[in-house]
């Protein structure tokens, strides 16, 4: 492994633990031992949801192609799962508000378990229908918990404020020193123990059910709308209204898909356009260094969200800007940087370029997602949190679908330009939710449901 791959980890690894050791009493929030046992609780919770997750992610793809599946085929079954998010998905993270962020938080453990066991199948069958269950586990992963939290923690009385520290954490742990550790391990099982590409899976169904077992025991339930109408129509009816009828609601759910869609592209086109000339780079090692790039981000924003300001609807603006800067990086060195024509070999200087660039992204994505969450636990309404977030994903789960599915039909610099172009687009947004952060509601939830619920409802 070349130098040049250690210095930029070692030098992430170092600004990493500045970032943390520095913190001084501006930048950390006291709390109370209440708070902070629910928080580790919940930490511990997600440690091991994410671990299930991370555990699979590098192996799906390796995993079918021992099974002799071609492009074509392993293309169709991602494209199932982010088609199954979008469809089932959205249906069953709904239901948390009505049936209970607990139980849904319980249903993505089992979901997932059930996902991972079909992989010991080559048949092609079977896989589909673990790429759907995964596709509805991933739903729930990005609603149902987040929803309980919020839930129990302001029915717990905690101030507002300490939410922040719970999801800066959770980012800082869950994608960060988790993933690197579910790297390494995964790594042991397959290489170091030759226990084959199945391994990982069987390791994530264990965490998936200690986690399990820990929320069936320590969690309270917790719901959205508290109506005894169960009608799933109606709900979607109401987010739908919600939606619409505040700007504010509707400019993050743009905002979330139009990022969330550029790193999930990102995540397809990262290794060929640092490896175009089948270059050898050290998968595994590039992936910890960019988990570090994550942490560190999300380590800034433990920091900012810590004092009064800058808001964050004011610093996001600069993220957006720098991640959609960080993605031209691309484009800017196929014109400035003669492409190197021979085969094989090492990281070409180009490569180097834009590895740097890629972490400067992926410490963007450490600093989006605490505060996004922010965001969504200040705008979003508590009664239908998860079905409004599920909405969310519709439009990210389409456009990834599309990518994937015409990932060969454009040169890779068109991808990246898109790309920025949509995270450029995601700034202006937040400058406009910036402006009206402070306006109040034109209508509140139960005012609209009430409204909204003059039309007959569809029992589903």
């Amino acid at each position: 492994m070349e130098v040049f791959y250690y210095m930029v980890f070692g030098i992430l690894g170092v600004v990493v633990a500045a970032t943390e050791l520095s913190k001084s009493n501006k930048d950390r929030i006291h709390t109370s031992s209440t708070f902070n046992s629910f928080k580790n609780n919940y930490l511990f919770v997600y440690s091991l949801m994410m671990a299930g997750d991370w555990l699979q992610g590098p192996y799906v793809y390796y995993l079918y192609s021992t099974y002799g599946y071609g492009k074509g085929d392993i293309g169709q079954l991602f494209i199932a799962g982010f088609g199954s998010s979008m469809l089932f998905g959205t249906i069953v993270g709904s239901l948390a508000d009505k049936q209970g962020r607990k139980r849904a938080c319980v249903t993505y453990c089992i979901t997932y378990i059930l996902s991972c066991i079909t992989k010991h199948s080559p048949q092609y069958k079977i896989l589909m229908l673990g790429r759907i269950l995964g596709g509805i586990a991933t739903s729930l992963l990005f609603s149902a918990f987040e929803s309980w939290l919020v839930a129990e923690h302001n029915k717990r009385g905690f101030e507002q404020q300490w939410l922040s520290i719970t999801f800066s954490k959770a980012i800082f742990l869950g994608n960060g020193v988790v993933a690197i550790l579910a790297g390494l391990l995964g790594n042991t099982l397959v290489d170091a123990l030759a226990l084959g590409p199945v391994a990982p899976f069987d390791a994530a169904s264990c965490f998936l059910t200690i986690g399990m077992f820990v929320i069936l025991f320590s969690w309270t339930e917790n719901y959205g709308d508290p109506s005894e109408n169960k009608d799933l129509l109606t709900q979607f009816r109401g987010a739908a209204v919600a939606i619409a009828s505040d700007e504010k609601i509707a400019l993050l759910g743009a905002i979330q898909s139009l990022f969330e869609g550029s790193m999930y592209t990102f995540v397809f086109l990262w290794t060929p356009a640092l490896s175009p000339n089948d270059e050898d780079i050290p998968h595994g090692f590039i992936f910890a260094t960019f988990m570090l790039s994550s942490m560190f981000g999300s380590s800034l924003a433990s920091r900012l969200m810590a004092r009064q300001a800058p808001r964050v609807e004011s610093y996001m603006q600069i993220v957006f800007a720098i991640s959609a800067a960080s993605l031209l990086l691309p484009i800017v060195t196929s014109f400035l940087v003669a492409p190197s024509k021979e085969k094989g070999g090492s990281i070409s200087f180009a490569g180097c370029i834009q590895l740097l660039g890629f972490c400067a992204f992926e410490a963007c994505v450490g600093l989006f997602w605490p505060s996004i969450m922010k965001m969504r636990s200040q705008y979003i309404p508590e009664e239908a949190r998860s079905t409004i977030m599920n909405f969310f994903r519709i439009p990210l789960n389409i456009f990834v679908c599309i990518v994937l599915y015409n990932v060969d039909a454009f040169p890779m610099t068109v991808m990246f330009g898109m790309c920025s172009i949509f995270l450029f687009v995601a700034c202006f947004l937040q400058r406009r939710l910036m402006a009206i952060a402070d306006k109040p509601k034109t209508e509140d939830w139960v005012a609209m449901k009430e409204r909204d619920s003059e039309a007959e409802p569809l029992n589903i």
